[in-house]
C-alpha cells in the first residue's frame, strides 16, 4: 500500500473515535479532596479514611461535627453512609449529611447531593434540582460539576440546550486539568461547536489530555500528529501514542498501529507486529478489508508468528468481533467506519 493510501486510511480514522459519546455523570465523590476546615489543623478524620480505618474516621468526623460543626466532617459522614463504610449503607442519612454540609458551602457535599438528586438516592429523582446543585458546585469551583453540567447543556433535557455555555463549562474543567473536559473541548474546537473552529487549539487540548493518559485523546492526538492537523506532522510521535492506546486495548489504535507496522511509516516495518495488532483489533470489533488482504498475502511464517503473538492477548479479551483464526478471505469482510 502506498504512503498516500495510508494517509487516506488514517484520515478516515478521525471518524472512528466517537467524539460525540458522552459519559454519564460519575458517582458522588468524598469530601476528602478539600483541605481541612481550619488552616493548619490536621484533618485526622480524612487521614483515617485514606488509611481505610473507617471506624476511626467515623468517630473523628462525628467529634468534629459535634465540637466544630465542621462541614467537611459532615460530608465525610455522608460519604461513609453512602458507601456503607463503618456503618450500614443509609442513603437517607447520607443525603441529610450532604445537605447540611452543602448549606455551609462545602463544594464536595453540594456535588454529591446533586448526584443523589439526579440518581434518586436518599429520596425521589429530581433532575432539575440536581442540575441546580451542579450549578452551585460550579460556582464553588468543583471541576467535575462543571464537566457534568456541560454534558447536561449538551443533552438539553433538564437545562436549556446551549453549546456556548457547555463550551464555557468545559473550558473551566479543562483549565483545571480534567482530561475528560480537555478531550470534549477539543472536539468542540475541531467541529466548531459552541466555539470558533480552531484545529490548533483542538490539537493542543488533545495533547494535554493524551499526556495525562486519556486513551481516546491518545488516539485522536496520534491521528493529528500523523496527518499534521493543527500541529506539526510527527509520524514517530503518532506511533508512540497509538502504541500507548493499543496497549490499553483500544481497537482503533490497534488497527492504526497495524497499518504503521505494515508500511514502516513512523515506526520500523514489522510484518509480524502488523499481523498481531490487526488480529487483536479485529477481535475487538474493527474490521479492515485492505488489512485482511495484506495479512492474507503475507509470508506464511510471518503470519503464523503474528497469529501466535495475538492469541494470548485475544484469549484475555471479551472479543466483540468475528473470530480472526483462520483469516477469512478478504471478499467476505467489509470495512466499517464508526460515525461520530
Amino acid at each position: 500500500m502506498s504512503g498516500q493510501r495510508l494517509v487516506v486510511v488514517l484520515l478516515a480514522a478521525v471518524l472512528s473515535v466517537p467524539a460525540g459519546a458522552q459519559p454519564r455523570p460519575p458517582a458522588p465523590k468524598p469530601a476528602a479532596t478539600q483541605p481541612p476546615a481550619v488552616p493548619g489543623e490536621p484533618d485526622i478524620a480524612y487521614a483515617e479514611y485514606q488509611r481505610g480505618n473507617y471506624v476511626a474516621a467515623f468517630k473523628e468526623a462525628t467529634r468534629r461535627v459535634e465540637e466544630k460543626s465542621d462541614p467537611k466532617a459532615m460530608t465525610l459522614l455522608g460519604e461513609l453512609y453512602a458507601e456503607g463504610l463503618a456503618v450500614a449503607n443509609d442513603d437517607k442519612k447520607a443525603a441529610d449529611w450532604y445537605k447540611l454540609a452543602a448549606a455551609r458551602g462545602d463544594r464536595e457535599a453540594t456535588f454529591a447531593l446533586a448526584m443523589f438528586r439526579i440518581a434518586g438516592r436518599g429520596g425521589p429523582i429530581d433532575r432539575p434540582e440536581g442540575a441546580r446543585l451542579l450549578g452551585e458546585a460550579v460556582k464553588l469551583g468543583h471541576v467535575v460539576a462543571a464537566y457534568d453540567l456541560a454534558l447536561l447543556h449538551l443533552e438539553g433535557q433538564i437545562v436549556r440546550p446551549d453549546l456556548a455555555r457547555a463550551a464555557e463549562l468545559m473550558r473551566r474543567a479543562a483549565d483545571a486539568g480534567s482530561p475528560e473536559a480537555q478531550y470534549a473541548l477539543a472536539t468542540f474546537y475541531k467541529e466548531g461547536r459552541g466555539v470558533t473552529k480552531d484545529l490548533n487549539e483542538a490539537a493542543r487540548l488533545l495533547g494535554l489530555a493524551a499526556r495525562s493518559g486519556h486513551t481516546d485523546s491518545e488516539v485522536e492526538y496520534a491521528i493529528a500528529l500523523f496527518n499534521g492537523t493543527g500541529i506539526a506532522r510527527n509520524e514517530s510521535g503518532a506511533a508512540g501514542y497509538f502504541l500507548k492506546a493499543a496497549q490499553k486495548n483500544n481497537p482503533v489504535a490497534q488497527n492504526r498501529l497495524a497499518w504503521m507496522y505494515s508500511t514502516g511509516r513512523g515506526i520500523k516495518a514489522e510484518p509480524v507486529e502488523a499481523a498481531r495488532w490487526h488480529l487483536i483489533a479485529k477481535a475487538g470489533g474493527v474490521d479492515d478489508q485492505p488489512l485482511d488482504e495484506l495479512i492474507r498475502k503475507m509470508n506464511p511464517t510471518d503470519r503464523a508468528m503474528g497469529e501466535n503473538k495475538a492469541k494470548p492477548w485475544i484469549a484475555r479479551m471479551n472479543a466483540a468481533g468475528p473470530a480472526p483464526f483462520p483469516t477469512p478471505p478478504a471478499h467476505t469482510i467489509k470495512s466499517q467506519r464508526v460515525k461520530p
